[in-house]
């Protein structure tokens, strides 16, 4: 939409949207710019030619009648900053199109910027006052006693078009009434939307923290065990490589000396079987001469005195045979080892 300067002075007059008082008493802001296309004045296009509005209505052509300048609207107004095209602002001092407060604020945002504070919503026409907080009405001053009046633009009863007249006052009270209610309905369900999107944003962020400091939780315990494991596992494998080198170097000596080894058990064996043949020769006189001691002991037994002599120097003889036995141990010892 393309708001053009003209001569006659446009007012606006600002009103509370949330309040039932009537609009008079307010606030005053004035501002110079064109608002509807049946108003009189002279145009001014941006190739800088003015035209009065009676003659350039009666121009078919979209170009300018001078130097055929062809002006072309978009055909979807956007938002300047994020490219939305819903709850769209744009200012009347400017031109600049944001999206509104209950978007991304970029309206919003030029106001504080730029301090331009009169805004009209596209989609319904009306226009916002930031500086004032509210809705603003439009008047303009009448040509007949250069009062500032509303202006209406589809009264029908008013002789100059845009004075004041019977209808006006019957049905101001219902307008504004009804622009208040849909202001108020209007703001209650964007601001119903927004607190809902808040709270679906907030509960997602804290399912998403639930969700995060799980996985986290997982992941220390899976690595946790995993650590033990694999400290497990390399003990294991240390004892298995000791084990290991100990076989390769056994085996890589019996692999170098095989006829040494050989040698050596050959005579472990030797020296076993002379061991045993000591041992058994040993029983074998060790027995032989138990025999003879009992049998010895028993001719001992008879009471004649020769018996006697002969039993004292059978008895005298024996220590000797019992020295002689016990000399051989230590010839069997010394040959075992």
């Amino acid at each position: 939409m393309t708001f053009d300067s003209e001569i006659l002075t446009v007012v606006w007059k600002g009103f509370s949207s949330r309040s039932g008082n009537d609009i008079t008493g307010n606030t005053v802001s004035y501002l110079n710019q064109r608002l509807d296309h049946d108003m009189g004045g002279i145009l001014t296009t941006i190739c800088n030619h003015s035209f009065h509005c009676s003659c350039i209505s009666k121009w078919a052509d979209s170009s300018c009648p001078v130097c055929r300048y062809c002006q072309q609207m978009p055909e979807k107004s956007v938002c300047f900053m994020c490219q939305t095209s819903e709850n769209l602002w744009i200012c009347l001092i400017c031109g600049f199109v944001g999206c509104g407060r209950y978007k991304e604020g970029h309206a919003v945002r030029h106001w504080k910027e730029t301090q331009h504070c009169y805004s009209l919503e596209l989609e319904t026409q009306r226009v916002w006052d930031y500086a004032g907080d509210n809705y603003v009405h439009r008047l303009i001053q009448s040509k007949t006693d250069g009062k500032l009046v509303e202006l209406h633009t589809h009264c029908v009863h008013a002789v100059d078009g845009c004075g004041s007249c019977g209808c006006m006052d019957s049905g101001i009270s219902e307008t504004l009434l009804s622009s208040k209610v849909e202001a108020i309905v209007s703001e209650y369900n964007e601001l119903l939307a927004t607190q809902l999107e808040n709270q679906k944003q907030y509960f997602e962020a804290l399912l998403q923290e639930v969700k995060d400091e799980t996985a986290r939780k997982t992941s220390e315990a899976v690595k946790k065990v995993a650590s033990q494991k694999t400290l497990k596992l390399q003990a294991k494998l240390e004892r298995c490589t000791k084990e290991k080198k100990f076989l390769d170097d056994l085996n890589e000596n019996l692999a170098k000396n095989p006829q040494v080894w050989k040698v050596k058990i050959l005579q472990m064996e030797e020296s076993e079987k002379k061991a045993l043949k000591l041992k058994d020769d040993k029983i074998q006189m060790l027995e032989q001469q138990l025999h003879d001691l009992m049998a010895r002991l028993e001719v001992g037994k008879l009471p004649t005195e020769q018996d006697g002599s002969a039993t004292s120097t059978a008895i005298t003889e024996a220590p000797i045979h019992v020295q002689s036995i016990s000399s051989l141990p230590s010839d069997t010892e010394g040959g075992v080892k």
